[in-house]
């Protein structure tokens, strides 16, 4: 069956990118606004760009109902500062409390228990209880519209990245250590370390 996206509802082309691109990352974003006041939410629209300078991106959707941008994405446009913190599986339970729509003035890090570290490159702080955090500063923004089912790509450049001692083997990250989760569809996770395989990519010899 083939869809045409330019003649659906978004809500439907929602449905059939999310049960498509599977797993995703989270990026758990960490922002402060004007004020002082800290944010988190989730975003499993997120990927790297390069190593050389180490870049980073994710996509903040616009609200559903009204168009409205997130208060991650507000705050990130006032700052130009933002953390990622990386989802492991012991807290995943307090990262999907901070994806309730709290008020602008509401401190998720509060309201979901967890704990603030100072970063030390930007303001916002980082999540105690990641394992691995992304100090960013703003490259540049996209606008892809302001109605409901638009989004923005927030580009970052990491200034500062900060892995927990334990994960680390001669410069390689253990993956199994970290367990970090993916996001499905709808209402799914899944732990990616529990059933892996390996496949060896081949080399072609060229001659002089």
């Amino acid at each position: 069956m083939d869809f045409l996206p330019d003649e659906m509802q978004w809500k439907d082309a929602y449905k059939l990118m999310i049960g498509s691109i599977l797993p995703r990352p989270i990026a758990f974003v960490s922002t402060i606004d004007s004020k002082g006041i800290a944010n988190l939410a989730p975003f499993s629209f997120f990927t790297a760009i390069s190593a050389d300078p180490m870049m980073v991106c994710f996509s903040p959707m616009r609200s559903g109902e009204d168009g409205t941008k997130k208060d991650t994405l507000i705050n990130i446009e006032e700052t130009g500062e933002f953390v990622i913190n990386i989802v492991s599986e012991g807290f995943a339970k307090k990262m999907n409390q901070c994806a309730i729509n709290y008020l602008p003035d509401e401190d998720e890090f509060e309201k979901a228990g967890l704990t603030k570290v100072s970063s030390k490159s930007v303001h916002p702080p980082r999540v105690k209880e990641s394992l691995i955090h992304m100090e960013c500063t703003v490259n540049q923004i996209l606008h892809f519209g302001d109605h409901p089912g638009a989004g923005s790509l927030v580009i970052g450049e990491v200034k500062t990245i900060h892995i927990d001692d334990s994960l680390l083997n001669e410069g390689r990250i253990n993956a199994q250590l970290l367990e970090p989760i993916g996001r499905l569809a709808g209402q799914l996770y899944t732990k990616p370390m529990t059933d892996t395989f390996e496949l060896i990519r081949e080399k072609i010899e060229r001659g002089d």
